[in-house]
């Protein structure tokens, strides 16, 4: 099944933005004109949907937004780096952005449990997948990228 993404822009907008403003007291906002971020170290945290319609959600950033987010979605002193505590607020923030868009996507899709990825050279790619969207957020602390993929079966 073909879901048309760009149809849904604005709501996948507003997804974000209530994330982040609800659960992490940061207003973001996205930039129309910007579709690439390079960060080095990064974080990439995805979830990955299954059923009536196959791809992921993937969040990117940097590692001093992600030890940041970590700080205020779990009440927590800033961490200096990738612990534990990062992964997980990571993947719950992923988790929020994934669920709250399974309200747009075709009936019958479910969640897989996140993946994060960390590192300063890494590639990853979901096979099968097409790039349906990627949108660059502006944030206090920079920018990130949410990105929808689409796994297109042959």
């Amino acid at each position: 099944m073909v879901f048309p993404v760009e149809s849904y822009q604005s709501e996948i907008n507003q997804i974000v933005e209530v994330v982040f403003s609800t659960m992490l007291a940061t207003d973001v906002r996205p930039d129309e004109a910007e579709m690439t971020v390079c960060y080095h170290p990064s974080v990439t945290a995805a979830i990955f949907f299954a059923g009536s319609w196959k791809g992921a959600v993937l969040v990117e950033c940097s590692v001093l937004q992600a030890c940041h987010w970590t700080a205020k979605l779990v009440s927590i002193p800033i961490p200096d780096s990738i612990t534990d505590d990062v992964r997980d607020a990571m993947g719950e923030l992923v988790n929020m952005i994934g669920g709250n868009l399974k309200s747009v996507l075709p009936v019958g899709v479910g969640l897989s449990m996140p993946t994060v990825v960390q590192g300063g050279d890494y590639v990853m790619k979901l096979c099968g997948g097409n790039l349906v969207n990627r949108r660059v957020f502006h944030s206090p602390l920079g920018k990130f990228s949410v990105t929808l993929i689409e796994v297109v079966e042959k």
